[in-house]
């Protein structure tokens, strides 16, 4: 067991939280990372109905009463936001990660439910804006994160938010071992949040295209487009993303020149986008777009969540001594 200021928030062995992916998460990889004693997260978009979110939750209830969470998208490009938080609050699931927006409506229904909110942030500026609205802890997404990357090197984005603010700080990006983690230990984060290496997994619920390429593909692969969903997103260099280019489209311009029509654009363009990842997440396709981070380069093998887990934990027990 390692206890830090994360474990104090959230009651686990090891102050690890497998992140909420976008179509990769399931309850398979979550009740096994729960099982490792690590938590994790899902994003509520990986579910199409409220139907299917709360049997989500029920499902991994069922299995252990271990602290899980859900990811929540907070703005605009997400129309399912407010039935989603409804339903998180309704079942008082134990944490909520907001992202890409304010969580300020999120803060206000789940603290008088004792629900934990937890923000994505990738700078200072917005992390002491959520800590003032009464976030528990932030998530400081750094520069080689997956997915939806920062701006900010690890080495600089944790120290400045965990001398800044007096709510943990969680690091995001890069890591991929127990030595990972312990480095943004010392840096000042609290525990860490860790997403691709767990994509490669046998309970992802993703193509074996897809879980193949993250052990074929490297950190040399992996660029940055914002195509998919109006805001930066690191994937994997295929020849189809090669074909497409990495740049902001004609609607994207517009999105920025045009105030009044921004909100419609950035909702048309993460609809479109997200779908056209489903696409290629689910099924063989030329039209391959598969997100990952650089810890993409120490990817060798499929494994189970398990292994992942438990190796990782074991190797920070080590490195701590």
């Amino acid at each position: 067991m390692v206890k830090t200021k994360l474990t104090d928030i959230i009651p686990v062995d090891y102050p690890i939280i497998m992140a909420p992916m976008f179509l990769v998460s399931n309850t398979a990889m979550i009740k096994a990372a729960l099982d490792a004693g690590i938590t994790a997260a899902f994003p509520a978009l990986n579910y199409r109905t409220d139907a299917e979110f709360r049997a989500a939750i029920d499902d991994i209830r069922a299995h252990t009463k271990q602290p899980f969470g859900v990811n929540l998208i907070v703005n605009k490009s997400n129309p399912k936001y407010k039935s989603q938080l409804t339903t998180c609050v309704e079942k008082k699931v134990d944490y909520i990660i907001t992202s890409l927006g304010s969580p300020e409506e999120c803060i206000r229904q789940c603290k008088p439910q004792g629900i934990k909110v937890i923000c994505d942030v990738i700078d200072l500026k917005y992390a002491l804006k959520v800590q003032e609205l009464g976030a528990d802890a932030v998530i400081a997404v750094n520069s080689i994160a997956g997915g939806h990357a920062g701006h900010t090197p690890l080495e600089d984005l944790v120290p400045e938010l965990s001398k800044a603010l007096t709510i943990p700080v969680i690091s995001a990006g890069g890591v991929a071992f127990g030595k990972d983690i312990k480095q943004a230990i010392d840096l000042g984060a609290a525990g860490v949040s860790v997403g691709t290496v767990f994509i490669a997994s046998n309970e992802a619920g993703v193509s074996q295209d897809y879980k193949q390429a993250m052990v074929d593909y490297n950190a040399k692969d992996i660029v940055k487009t914002t195509k998919m969903s109006g805001s930066a997103l690191t994937v994997i260099n295929t020849p189809y993303v090669q074909s497409i280019g990495t740049k902001a489209s004609w609607l994207e311009k517009l999105m920025h020149k045009n105030k009044s029509l921004k909100k419609y654009i950035k909702m048309f363009i993460f609809l479109r986008g997200t779908k056209a990842i489903e696409n290629a997440a689910f099924k063989a396709t030329y039209k391959t777009v598969w997100v990952a981070g650089p810890s993409i380069e120490h990817i060798h093998a499929i494994k189970s969540v398990k292994e992942i887990a438990e190796k990782m934990c074991s190797e920070l027990e080590e490195s701590m001594k």
